[in-house]
C-alpha cells in the first residue's frame, strides 16, 4: 500500500460509509474498483490496513466507525461531531483530497487550473491561531484602504473569519475596547506578545456570524428578512449553490424563482447581489432595495458623466 496514499482512503472510506453501513468486503470492492484505487494500481486492501485507518479516521475527523450493530458485521459512522466541528472537517477532508489527487498525478498541472488571485497574509495565520487559544495581546500595523493610512493597534485576538478566500481576524481594540474585524492581508509587522489579556469576553461568534454575509460591521445592524426574484436560469445555479446558510426557496414559475434570506444586508450582500445583475432583483426590504437602486444609479452617472 504506498504511503501517500492514506488521506485518499480516509475520504474514500468516509464517503462510502455516509451513504450506508458496509461489511469489510463491500468496502474493499468499493475501494478497488474506485478510480482513486485505480489511478494508483492498488490490487489489494487488507482488514488490518482498514482498522488502522479508522482509527486515523477519528483521530483526524472526530469521526467515530464501528462494526458492532446489533450483531452484524457492517462497519458504520457511529457519531458525527457537532456542527461548527463538522463544517471544519468538511473542509479539510475537501483539501485532503484534491491534495491527493495532485501529489498522486506530477502531471496535474495540465489538467487542474487555480485561480490567478492568491489569498495573503496567511503567513500570520498560525501565529495568529495561536495567540486567539492562548489570549495573547498582539500589536502589528494594519492598512486602510479607504483612507490609505497605515495605523499601529494593539488587540486582543478573539476569532479567525473567512470571506471570499480572504481571512480576518476578529479581535478587540484595545485603544477604544471596541469590537473589530482586520484583514490578514493588510497585517504587518505582526507581533505575539507573551503577556495574555484578562479580560472574559462573552461573544458567541458562532451566533453571532449566523446570520452574517461576508465580513459585516460587528457593532451594527440587525438581520432582515430579503427576498429575491431571481430568472429561472439564475435561479437553479443559486438553488444548486445556496448564497446563505438561511436561503429558502418561496415559489417558482415557469420563468422566475424567489428565495428568502434571513442575514445582515451588509455591504458584501449587496454586492453580490449587483454581481448577478438583472438576472436577481431584491424585491424586499424597502432600504435594501433603494439602497441598490441608488447604487445602480451611481454607476449609471459615472459613465454618463464621461
Amino acid at each position: 500500500m504506498k504511503k501517500d496514499f492514506y488521506l485518499t482512503r480516509y475520504a474514500l472510506i468516509i464517503k462510502r460509509l455516509e451513504s450506508s453501513p458496509a461489511t469489510y468486503s463491500q468496502l474493499e470492492d468499493y475501494l478497488l474498483n474506485s478510480f482513486e484505487f485505480q489511478d494508483a494500481d492498488i490490487k489489494s486492501y487488507s482488514i488490518r490496513t482498514l482498522q488502522r485507518d479508522i482509527r486515523e479516521i477519528s483521530d483526524l475527523f472526530n469521526l467515530s466507525i464501528h462494526n458492532k450493530k446489533k450483531g452484524d458485521n457492517r462497519y458504520y459512522i457511529e457519531s458525527r461531531p457537532i456542527m461548527e466541528v463538522d463544517e471544519y472537517n468538511q473542509k479539510l477532508l475537501e483539501s485532503f483530497q484534491v491534495s491527493n489527487a495532485m501529489n498522486t498525478h506530477p502531471d496535474f498541472a495540465d489538467f487542474i487550473f487555480f485561480e490567478s488571485r492568491k489569498p495573503t497574509g496567511v503567513e500570520n495565520f498560525y501565529d495568529l491561531f495561536f495567540a486567539i487559544r492562548n489570549k495573547r495581546i498582539v500589536s502589528f500595523e494594519h492598512y486602510n484602504y479607504k483612507n490609505k493610512l497605515m495605523t499601529s493597534r494593539k488587540v486582543h485576538p478573539l476569532a479567525l473569519k473567512e470571506s471570499k478566500d480572504r481571512w480576518y481576524l476578529i479581535a478587540i481594540d484595545t485603544k477604544d475596547k471596541m469590537l473589530k474585524s482586520f484583514g490578514l492581508d493588510r497585517i504587518n509587522y505582526l507581533d505575539v506578545s507573551e503577556k495574555q489579556y484578562r479580560e472574559k469576553y462573552k461573544y458567541n461568534f458562532r451566533e453571532h456570524f449566523k446570520n452574517a454575509f461576508g465580513v459585516m460591521n460587528l457593532s451594527e445592524q440587525n438581520p432582515e428578512r430579503i427576498i429575491l426574484k431571481c430568472s429561472r436560469h439564475q435561479g437553479e445555479y443559486i438553488k444548486s449553490f445556496p448564497l446563505h446558510q438561511s436561503q429558502k426557496e418561496l415559489k417558482e414559475t415557469p420563468e422566475e424563482i424567489y428565495f428568502e434570506f434571513f442575514l445582515h444586508p451588509t455591504y458584501d450582500f449587496m454586492q453580490e447581489i449587483l454581481s448577478y445583475g438583472k438576472e436577481v432583483r431584491v424585491l424586499e426590504p424597502k432600504t435594501l432595495v433603494d439602497e441598490i437602486r441608488n447604487h445602480l444609479q451611481q454607476s449609471l452617472n459615472s459613465y454618463l458623466n464621461e
